[in-house]
C-alpha cells in the first residue's frame, strides 16, 4: 500500500503515457484513491506547486463523465479522435484529440501554463495513462500528441485502434512542472524518445507560438533515440530546427543516436546528428563547462556566455530529464519511493547540481 500523498514531497506526475510509468502505478483503495483528491502542495526551489493526486489508475472507473461540463481533472470528458497520422517510426502515431466547443475553459487559466498533461482511458478495460499535448490546447480545443505503442503499453496500443470519428474520454488538465517566466537563466531538457513531448510543449508555448518572445531564458534541448527513424517525426522536429537556426540565442538543439544505422531521417541529415548516447561530454558543452586549456582561460575564449554569468554568481540554471528509467537514472538518478524525485545522482550528481536544479518528469 502506497502511502498517503502527504508523505510526498515531490511527486512524481508522469507525462507522456509511457511503459515505464504504466509499470509504476499501483492499486490503491477506495478510501485512499479519495484522500488524494485533494490537492497537493509541494516544494519545488523555494515556491509552491499545486500537484493533483485526484484519482489513480485503478479507481478511474469512480470517476463520473460529463459531457456538458468543461474540462477537469475530477470527471472524464469524451472528446473526438479528429486525424491519426503514421510516423516514419511504424511503434509511433501523431494524433489530435479535439474537445466540444462547451468543454473548453479558458486557455489564459494557470492550469493551461507549461507544463500539463492529460490522462486518456482506454474504455475495453478501464485504465487510464497520462499523455503530454505537444502544442497545448487551442481556441478550438485541439490537441496534437505523439502517441508510441509498447507490447505491453494498454492505452497506447488501444489509441493506435482508434480512427478518425471515434469518441474517447479524457481528464485534465494536470499540471506536472511549473513554468515561471525569467526564473532561470537556462533551462536544459534532456529527453529520451516519447519523453520530448513536455518540452515540445514548454518551448511551443515560451517560443515557436509568440511572434516575439519576451522570455529572457535560453533553452537548450538535447534528445535522444535509438535510430534516426526512431527520432520525432518532421511535423515535430522541423520547427525546433529551424528556430533554433534563426535563433541560437534563444534555443539550442542537439540530436543524438545510438547508431546510424545507415537509415535517415527526412528533417534530419546524418551531418547534424551525434552518434552516441548523451553524456558528461554533451551536458558540459551544453552548459559551457568543458575544459579549457590555460590559454582561452586567460583569454575568455571557448567558454559560453552561461559559463561567464554562472562564474559571476548570476546565473541559474534548471535541467528537465524525461526518457525512460534507465536514460534518467544515468542523466539524474533514479526516482526515489513512492513517486518521489529522489536524490540527484548519474552525471548531473556527478557535476555537482541538486534537487533545486534538476528535477525528473
Amino acid at each position: 500500500m502506497l502511502r498517503s500523498a502527504s508523505y510526498l514531497p515531490r511527486p512524481r506526475l508522469p507525462l507522456h503515457g509511457s511503459l515505464r510509468h504504466a509499470s509504476t502505478q499501483r492499486p490503491v483503495s477506495s478510501a485512499s484513491a479519495k484522500s488524494r483528491s485533494t490537492a497537493l502542495l509541494v516544494g519545488l526551489g523555494g515556491s509552491v506547486v499545486v500537484a493533483s493526486y485526484f484519482l489513480w489508475p485503478d479507481s478511474s472507473r469512480a470517476a463520473p463523465t460529463k459531457e456538458n461540463a468543461l474540462l477537469s481533472p475530477t470527471h472524464f470528458t469524451p472528446v473526438t479522435v479528429t486525424s491519426t497520422e503514421p510516423c516514419p517510426d511504424t511503434n509511433t502515431r501523431l494524433m489530435t484529440l479535439t474537445a466540444p466547443q462547451q468543454s473548453i475553459p479558458s486557455l489564459e487559466e494557470a492550469a493551461f501554463e507549461p507544463i500539463w498533461s492529460i490522462y486518456i482511458k482506454d474504455d475495453d478495460i478501464q485504465v487510464e495513462r497520462p499523455f503530454t499535448p505537444l502544442e497545448g490546447m487551442d481556441s478550438e480545443g485541439r490537441m496534437k500528441f505523439w502517441v508510441k505503442r509498447y507490447e505491453k503499453g494498454e492505452v497506447g496500443r488501444w489509441l493506435h485502434s482508434k480512427k478518425p470519428g471515434d469518441k474517447i474520454e479524457i481528464r485534465g488538465p494536470l499540471k506536472t512542472w511549473p513554468w515561471r517566466e525569467d526564473e532561470w537563466d537556462e533551462v536544459i531538457m534532456i529527453s529520451g524518445g516519447t519523453g520530448i513531448t513536455p518540452f515540445c510543449q514548454l518551448i511551443h508555448k515560451e517560443l515557436l507560438s509568440q511572434p516575439s518572445p519576451n522570455t529572457k531564458t535560453r533553452f537548450t534541448l538535447l534528445h535522444s533515440s535509438r535510430r534516426p527513424t526512431e527520432l520525432p517525426p518532421s511535423e515535430m522536429l522541423k520547427p525546433l530546427i529551424d528556430y533554433s537556426q534563426a535563433h541560437p540565442d534563444k534555443l539550442r538543439l542537439s540530436l543524438f543516436v545510438d547508431a546510424p544505422d545507415g537509415s535517415s531521417h527526412p528533417a534530419v541529415p546524418s551531418s547534424s546528428l551525434t552518434v552516441g548516447r548523451i553524456g558528461k561530454a554533451a551536458i558540459e558543452r551544453a552548459t559551457g563547462s568543458e575544459k579549457r586549456t590555460w590559454w582561452q582561460r586567460v583569454l575568455g575564449l571557448g567558454a559560453s556566455t552561461e559559463t561567464r554569468v554562472q562564474d559571476s554568481g548570476r546565473g541559474k540554471v534548471m535541467f528537465l530529464v524525461c526518457g525512460p528509467d534507465p536514460m534518467v537514472s544515468a542523466i539524474a538518478g533514479p526516482f526515489g519511493r513512492n513517486f518521489s524525485q529522489g536524490e540527484v545522482g548519474g552525471v548531473l550528481g556527478e557535476l555537482g547540481y541538486d534537487g533545486d536544479s534538476v528535477w525528473k518528469l
